[in-house]
C-alpha cells in the first residue's frame, strides 16, 4: 500500500452551508500522515475555497451551472478522476453524488461514497431538480456508491424510505469544534456595546440564510408573543439575506411592533463571537434540516437552544434545551419564555449540560476518526 491513501472529494459548490461546512472541518483535522486530499466543485470556488486551499488541499472548479449537466464538463470530470486515480471518492450532495458517481464509473473502478444531508423530500419544500435527483440517486444507490454516509438519522430514514439501498448507509453526524466554539464572557459585553445595549439585555440569536425552510416569520411572531406576554427581550439574526434591506422580513417585525426589538446583521464572519454573546440560540426552521450545525455551535458555547423538532435537532439537543412542533409560533414562544423566566443560573445549568453532550457525542475529532475508519476500511 502507498505511504498515503488519496481521497477526491467532489461537492457541488463551495458556498458557507452544512455540507460545504463539514467538508471544510474534516480536511483540517484529517491526519495529514496518512490521508492526501483534493477537492473538485462542480460549480465554481465559492467563498470556502479559500478556506480549504490555506490547508494546502488543491481545489479545482469546474463551472457547471446548476441544473442540467454539461456534458462536455461531466467527460472533464471524468478525464480529470482518470488522471488523478484517487484510492476512494467522495461525493458530498445530490449533484455530486450523481454526476461525480456517474464520472467515477466512467473513469474507472473507484471506491465512491456519498454523502447525502437533507431529511425532507417534500415537493413543496423543494425544486423539482433537486427531487429528481435525489430519486435518481436512489436508483443508481445499488450500483455506484459502496457506502452512504447521512448526516443525521431522520436523513437516513428519509432516503430508505424513497428506495435508497439501506445496507449501504451509515450514520455520521457533523462535529463541533470546542476551541473555535467555546463561552466567552467578553464576546457577551463587545456583542452588546456593539448594539447600543446595556450589558444585562436579554439576547435571542438565531443564525441562518433567509428562506422558507428557516422560517423567519415563525421567529417573528414567537417574539410578538412574548412582548404580548411582557417578556423583555432582543433579537439578533445574522446569514446572508438577514438584513435591513430585506423587505419581507422587515415587513413582518413592523407588523409585530417589534423593530426596536430586532437586528438584522446580514453575512457575517464572527459567527463565534456573536453566538458565544446570546442567552438563547434559537433555530424556527420549517422543514428541510439534516444536522444543524447552528445547534452544536451553540451549545458548544454553552449557550442553551430552542429548536423545532426538524430533522436531527431533538437528537442534538437532547434535554439540554427545548423542542417544540415546527409552524406553531405559540409554542416556539413559550418555550423561549420558559428559558427567559428560568433566569441566569437555570440557563447556566442548561448551557453547561448542553457543552458536555456536544464533547461526549459530537467532538470534531471523534467524527474525523470515523471517516478515517470508512476510508481505511474500504481499502481493507
Amino acid at each position: 500500500m502507498n505511504k498515503y491513501v488519496s481521497i477526491l472529494h467532489i461537492i457541488t459548490g463551495l458556498s458557507v452551508g452544512g455540507a460545504e461546512t463539514m467538508l471544510y472541518k474534516l480536511l483540517s483535522r484529517i491526519d495529514r500522515n496518512v490521508f492526501t486530499n483534493q477537492v473538485i466543485s462542480l460549480t465554481n470556488k465559492g467563498p470556502l475555497a479559500e478556506k480549504i486551499e490555506s490547508q494546502g488541499v488543491p481545489v479545482e472548479a469546474l463551472g457547471m451551472c446548476r441544473g442540467m449537466p454539461d456534458p462536455v464538463r461531466v467527460w472533464k470530470l471524468s478525464r480529470s478522476i482518470r488522471n488523478k486515480r484517487p484510492d476512494i471518492i467522495q461525493t458530498w450532495m445530490y449533484h455530486a453524488d450523481l454526476i461525480g458517481g456517474l464520472a467515477a464509473k466512467f473513469a474507472g473502478h473507484f471506491p465512491i461514497v456519498w454523502n447525502i444531508r437533507h431529511s425532507n423530500l417534500d415537493a413543496k419544500a423543494n425544486k423539482k431538480t433537486t427531487i429528481w435527483t435525489a430519486k435518481a440517486c436512489a436508483l443508481f444507490s445499488g450500483k455506484i456508491p459502496v457506502r452512504i454516509v447521512s448526516c443525521a438519522e431522520s436523513s437516513r430514514d428519509v432516503h430508505v424510505g424513497i428506495g435508497y439501498h439501506s445496507g449501504k448507509m451509515l450514520v455520521i453526524p457533523n462535529g463541533f469544534d470546542l476551541e473555535g466554539f467555546r463561552p466567552d464572557t467578553e464576546a457577551k459585553v463587545s456583542v452588546r456595546r456593539e448594539l447600543g445595549l446595556e450589558t444585562d439585555a436579554l439576547l435571542v440569536g438565531m443564525v441562518g440564510r433567509f428562506d422558507l425552510q428557516k422560517d423567519h416569520q415563525n421567529l417573528v411572531l414567537a417574539a410578538k408573543y412574548l412582548k404580548e406576554q411582557g417578556i423583555d427581550v432582543f433579537f439578533v439574526l445574522c446569514g446572508r439575506g438577514v438584513a435591513n434591506n430585506n423587505e419581507m422580513l422587515t415587513g413582518w417585525i413592523r407588523e409585530a411592533g417589534l423593530t426596536d426589538r430586532f437586528f438584522l446583521l446580514g453575512f457575517r464572519d464572527d459567527i463565534p463571537r456573536l453566538t458565544a454573546a446570546l442567552d438563547i440560540a434559537c433555530l424556527s426552521s420549517a422543514f428541510g434540516e439534516g444536522f444543524p450545525n447552528v445547534l452544536g455551535e451553540a451549545m458548544a458555547c454553552e449557550i442553551p437552544c430552542v429548536a423545532t423538532d426538524v430533522g436531527d435537532s431533538a437528537n442534538i439537543i437532547g434535554d439540554t434545551g427545548r423542542v417544540v412542533p415546527p409552524k406553531n409560533p405559540v409554542a416556539l414562544g413559550k418555550a423561549l419564555k420558559e428559558l427567559v423566566c428560568m433566569g441566569y443560573e437555570g440557563r447556566a445549568g442548561l448551557g453547561r449540560s448542553a457543552r458536555k453532550r456536544i464533547r461526549e457525542r459530537f467532538e470534531l475529532s471523534k467524527v474525523v476518526k470515523r471517516y478515517e475508519e470508512l476510508y481505511m476500511g474500504l481499502l481493507n
